[in-house]
């Protein structure tokens, strides 16, 4: 039988960060997304010793897998201001420290525009941002990229940009999520027939590395193609459509990554059962 990835989605730690495993479980989640911190303020206050044990004793009564952080949506490495780019090499330390203490497996984050500066500055920056936050927080947790929607300046929309960056540093811990949705907002794949689909995951391969894509965002896309407008939809709602996920279902090679929901929700109060259960029948 052929593997099936863990489907899982974002889910809410409001009122503690133990109930990412209980709000899990409600959605049938077999892995899990959460913020370990306010996605919009710069520093991240780290979780207690009683926060923690909360958190671990709910973890060993669920069939919950993976834990994945993401960062703050205020981070951006590329900026051409340094005072932006000094807060943002600090909330990422504070969350993927968090991320270390809760044994996550990664912080994903997004790479940020390059504003008014130059491309070239801008991946510079992010380059030695990111050195940065592996530096002062070592250990064996991921940083991982999350690509881009594009539009205006910002980094991520190219594999190859992304696999420059890997190159720079050089370090086992830098991993990569790709998002259904912005790939395709960005303009990287029109539709996801089974042919586009091999063709974007061996241009992935190409420029990252399969072996680098730890995570897939699972994401129906509210715009249409190449709108550079970053707004998810619910699976089969969108325009990508089932079809196209049922595409990226039958692509093997994606069979061993994390599928994470970020979608509103039939009910639109964030990822829901109903959302996990269709991309679960792609694969019975």
């Amino acid at each position: 039988m052929a593997k099936k990835p863990s489907i899982g989605a974002h889910v809410s730690v409001a009122g503690g960060l133990y109930n990412a495993f209980i709000n899990a479980e409600r959605i049938g989640a077999e892995c899990v997304q959460i913020f370990g911190a306010s996605p919009k303020m710069w520093r991240a206050k780290q979780p207690d010793d009683l926060a923690l044990k909360k958190y671990f004793e709910a973890q060993k009564l669920s069939r919950v897998g993976h834990v994945y952080l993401h960062a703050s949506y205020l981070v951006n490495l590329g900026s051409d201001k340094d005072v932006n780019r000094e807060n943002s090499v600090m909330s990422l330390i504070d969350h993927l420290a968090i991320a270390d203490k809760l044994k996550a497996r990664g912080l994903i984050f997004h790479l940020g525009s390059s504003m008014s500066g130059t491309k070239e500055d801008a991946l510079k920056f992010t380059i030695a941002g990111m050195k940065s936050v592996l530096n002062a927080v070592p250990g064996e947790t991921w940083l991982i990229m999350e690509n881009s929607a594009g539009g205006g300046h910002k980094l991520g929309r190219d594999f190859s940009e992304v696999g420059q960056i890997i190159r720079s540093i050089g370090s086992e811990r830098v991993k990569v999520c790709l998002d259904t949705a912005h790939i395709f907002e960005a303009g990287g794949i029109d539709e996801y027939s089974k042919a586009k689909v091999k063709k974007l995951f061996d241009d992935f391969d190409e420029h990252i590395g399969l072996d680098n894509l730890v995570a897939l965002h699972v994401n129906d896309s509210k715009t249409p193609f190449d709108s550079h407008n970053d707004r998810h939809e619910n699976i089969g709602e969108g325009h990508i459509g089932l079809d196209g996920f049922k595409n990226l279902a039958a692509d093997k090679r994606l069979r061993d990554k994390d599928w994470l929901l970020e979608v509103p929700g039939f009910d639109n109060m964030g990822p829901d059962k109903e959302n996990v259960e269709i991309i679960r029948n792609l694969f019975l």
